[in-house]
């Protein structure tokens, strides 16, 4: 038996309700990028870490710079509160995203954390925006 076979599969419709829950918590790169091609941007995109020189540097086409720690009630009063937020931060090694996530969900924000981030864009070689502005795809 190896130690892949060990320990039993879930059932299926175990796997299928984690599953489930784990893409209405997450989306990923290519996801994002399609949605923006085809013109379907139906969430707001938050690149939630770094300082502005960062975000200029390179930011994904579409996001708007707000980090995690300035994400307040006040702040977010400014979308109608069904938006959906997808939120990324640097990378597999940074958690600035789900910091974000968890606030905006403890604020009553409808959030999905992008997976990868900032990594996970260029190894899907995704082009980057620069400057101030989120700019586009």
């Amino acid at each position: 038996m190896s130690f892949v076979s060990a320990i039993p599969a879930a059932a299926p419709e175990v796997a299928a309700a984690h599953f489930a829950a784990r893409l209405s918590l997450e989306t990923d790169c290519a996801d994002v990028a399609a949605a923006m091609k085809a013109g379907e941007v139906d969430f707001v995109l938050l690149h939630v870490v770094g300082a502005p020189q960062a975000y200029a540097r390179r930011h994904v086409p579409g996001a708007i710079h707000l980090r995690h720690a300035e994400i307040s009630a006040e702040r977010m009063a400014a979308w109608p509160a069904d938006t959906l937020f997808v939120v990324y931060c640097a990378g597999p090694h940074c958690n600035g995203a789900d910091q974000a996530a968890l606030k905006l969900a403890r604020l009553g924000r409808p959030v999905k954390l992008m997976i990868g981030g900032i990594t996970g864009w260029a190894d899907e070689g995704l082009p980057f925006a620069e400057g101030a502005e989120p700019g586009s795809l």
